[in-house]
């Protein structure tokens, strides 16, 4: 059984659940009466009964609340591509575009074959707290393509990639919505449509529009610190969680779920430290060894090799394994909905951080907190991206190049001022974290909402 990250379809429960009766069975975690399966809700449902618990708590602005309980702009495209061998394809593309009363939208373009407009809205709605909780001037959007890239050429991801920016137009812009990258997309994704979107804007208009996407090459107007961003940001979290906790990093060990780029910088960030990473799990299987796993070394091999199957310096494990690995800290970095009722019994440490967006369902999150496992949640926790996004785009749109110690004194600030924020909403309200990530994005809309009011 394999798992999950940024390639894969996330694992059936039939799959966990002989493993999470032989692990209760064993008495991890005795629930006082046996949980019962809910039928299967869709993404966008999830977000939206973690938007509710907050707004119920803060009693939030009726018309406020049902603006952002819907997203404002879908966009759904089907567009032709030719293929290598001559061969016409046909693929469909979303964007999706939650709210902009902040700023302009903002929000990663994936590639993989589970994009579908479920999956874009809720991650658009989770950039939008994001947003809010990171105190940056952008709203929330999502977009993708369904595909599976590792089966086009290079030459076809390129022509995929034109032809979709082609068909978003005037939908994405430089004040309007900023893609980024995403899941299956990287910097030279970034680079194809910077260039095909300008080749339609007038020559003389070209170079204020180079803001246009973000995480784009160094050479073509990208940030020092992008790449390692999320994964920094994670770990400056866990950093102040550790210190208000007592617990000494050097001494502390993590597993990490996704060794592509967030779980990667994670782990090694982390490691700098003197952490122990003790298992890894990505699309290719999961690997453990309790004496510690050489973060950088693996790193290394996962590029070669593209996945942590095959490692010699550790044992291969199942996914049932991986989760009971004792460990303080669990840094999933992959898919949504990776830590559920299912799979939530099984873990053994102290913090999930999340560096992936939506890892835990709404099932998972009760367990967690009836297990007393404390979460820094996704909006909170892997804001670092689109923090060094936005500092990449203030950069394009005034000129300048920051040095990376200047980039990462300024992703540390924002990312305190947040988790402080976060905190103490925890502790005003005595709730849980992911709740009080909610409420901090919530007030600070729901106030610009009755300061600007509603149109007409």
């Amino acid at each position: 059984m394999q798992q999950h990250d940024a390639t894969s379809t996330p694992p059936s429960s039939a799959q966990f659940s002989e493993a999470a009766l032989r692990i209760e069975s064993n008495r991890l975690w005795p629930p006082e009466r046996p949980l019962e399966k809910p039928a299967r809700t869709g993404l966008f449902a999830n977000v939206i009964r973690q938007f509710d618990r907050a707004a119920d708590l803060l009693n939030l602005d009726r018309s406020v609340r049902k603006i952002l309980s819907h997203t404002m702009n879908e966009l759904t495209i089907h567009f032709p591509v030719r293929m290598d061998d001559g061969r016409i394809e046909m693929f469909t593309g979303y964007r999706v575009q939650h709210n902009n009363a902040l700023g302009p939208f903002k929000g990663g373009l994936r590639f993989h074959p589970s994009v579908d407009l479920d999956e874009v809205r809720a991650l658009a709605a989770w950039m939008t707290w994001k947003t809010a909780v990171a105190r940056i001037p952008f709203g929330g959007a999502k977009g993708g393509i369904q595909m599976d890239p590792s089966r086009y050429s290079h030459s076809e991801l390129e022509r995929i990639t034109r032809r979709f920016t082609f068909a978003l137009g005037d939908n994405i812009g430089p004040e309007y919505d900023i893609p980024a990258p995403d899941v299956n997309t990287n910097a030279q994704i970034m680079a194809w449509i910077l260039d095909t979107y300008l080749s339609f804007k007038p020559p003389q208009e070209r170079q204020r529009c180079t803001h246009v996407v973000t995480g784009k090459p160094i050479e073509s107007g990208g940030s020092l610190g992008r790449e390692k961003a999320t994964g920094q940001g994670v770990v400056f979290l866990i950093e102040h969680w550790a210190r208000d906790n007592r617990l000494d990093l050097v001494n502390c060990t993590f597993t990490v779920q996704g060794f592509g780029n967030v779980g990667s910088w994670a782990a090694r960030l982390l490691a700098r430290h003197g952490a122990k990473l003790r298992a890894v799990q990505d699309v290719t299987g999961s690997i453990a060894n309790p004496d510690g796993i050489d973060a950088e070394d693996l790193a290394a091999y996962v590029r070669r090799r593209g996945g942590v199957s095959g490692y010699t310096r550790a044992r291969p494990i199942d996914a049932d394994q991986f989760f009971a690995t004792p460990a303080d800290i669990f840094i999933p970095a992959a898919m949504e909905s990776q830590i559920t009722l299912e799979t939530a019994p099984l873990l053994q440490v102290r913090l999930v951080a999340e560096g992936a967006n939506g890892p835990t369902d709404a099932d998972g999150d009760a367990i967690l907190e009836q297990r007393g496992i404390q979460v820094l949640p996704d909006i909170l926790c892997n804001a670092g991206g689109v923090v060094v996004s936005y500092f990449e785009w203030l950069q394009n749109k005034r000129s300048e190049f920051w040095e990376l110690d200047e980039v990462d004194a300024k992703l540390r600030r924002k990312m305190s001022t947040a988790y402080e924020q976060v905190r103490s909403t925890v502790q005003r309200y005595r709730i849980d974290w992911r709740t009080a990530a909610y409420v901090v994005a919530l007030t600070q809309l729901e106030l610009v909402y009755k300061e600007r009011g509603i149109f007409p």
